[in-house]
């Protein structure tokens, strides 16, 4: 495996400098062929020739931004500092950003852990921190950065349902953030041999297949039926048994367990009804 070896190239300003020198003394030299040629144009072509090699060694590195130098195949090392720099002229230096990157996969149609088909897509935010690796180790590092996301999240969406039934289970859509913590860690071991380090890793789109999104909607608004019935059931006994406590605590009327019962009973029709009670006056006796 190729690590990164970060090196210091010279600054470029005193090679630059030459090559312009150069360039006009071989000028110079040139106008004075006349006077002996075989002379002056040897001496214009060797100062052409300094010039020339001193422009190849030239480069620039932007910020955030590396050049990796090869000499005949051989990696040499890394040159991060920014500016005009110079270094042998017969390395061959390729640029690699180490600006922060982000890329948001497509929408993948995958099963969830239930089988049930859904759409899931993810973002993921990222940067080159070992450009040997990003450099020789992989192909096209931006290609495989993109590859394995998606396989990562295909992997993790087949682990967990979209929804959970069960407390105390995780799903897609109830633990986004642990979701995305694993993720990211997920992405990052197989990123890691390309030299690219994850830096966020989330979940940007998830739904059910439109195949059966209109049964799994029915689905969740049942759920959600069943959940508030049961919380108003809940609180409705509360009331009810509160009521009973302080009518005997306070000892306002004396009830038997009929007239409990359908006390209890008028109560619990009242308050989980879904529409208004109407009152019915009862001039009687309910042992009528």
């Amino acid at each position: 495996m190729i690590r990164e070896i970060q090196r210091n190239a010279i600054s470029g300003i005193g090679p630059l400098v030459l090559c312009v020198l150069s360039f006009a003394a071989a000028v110079t030299a040139y106008c004075f062929a006349k006077h002996n040629p075989w002379l002056y144009v040897s001496a214009g072509s060797v100062l052409v020739l300094a010039g020339i090699l001193l422009a190849m060694g030239l480069f620039v590195v932007n910020p955030n931004e590396a050049k990796v130098l090869q000499l005949f195949g051989a990696y040499k090392g890394t040159v991060k500092d920014s500016g005009l720099r110079f270094a042998n002229p017969f390395y061959s230096k390729k640029a690699i950003s180490q600006r922060i990157r982000n890329f948001e996969s497509a929408k993948l149609k995958v099963n969830e852990h239930e089988g049930s088909p859904i759409e899931i897509a993810a973002v993921v935010v990222w940067r080159v921190i070992d450009t040997a690796e990003a450099a020789f180790e992989v192909d096209d590092y931006e290609n495989f950065v993109h590859v394995q996301s998606e396989a990562a999240l295909r992997n993790l969406a087949t682990q967990y349902p979209y929804d959970a039934h069960e407390e105390g289970k995780m799903s897609l859509r109830g633990n986004t953030a642990e979701i995305a913590g694993q993720l990211k860690t997920e992405v990052q071991e197989r990123l890691a041999k390309a030299g690219v380090e994850v830096l966020e890793a989330r979940i940007s789109h998830l739904a059910y297949a439109p195949e059966i999104a209109a049964a799994m909607l029915r689905r969740q608004q049942a759920s959600a039926v069943v959940a508030a019935r049961t919380k108003i059931v809940e609180g409705a006994v509360g009331m009810v048994e509160m009521a009973l406590d302080q009518l005997a605590t306070k000892q306002v009327i004396a009830l038997d367990e009929e007239r409990k019962a359908q006390m209890v009973s008028n109560l619990l029709v009242v308050l989980c009804g879904e529409s208004e009670a109407q009152p019915v006056v009862n001039a009687g006796t309910i042992y009528q």
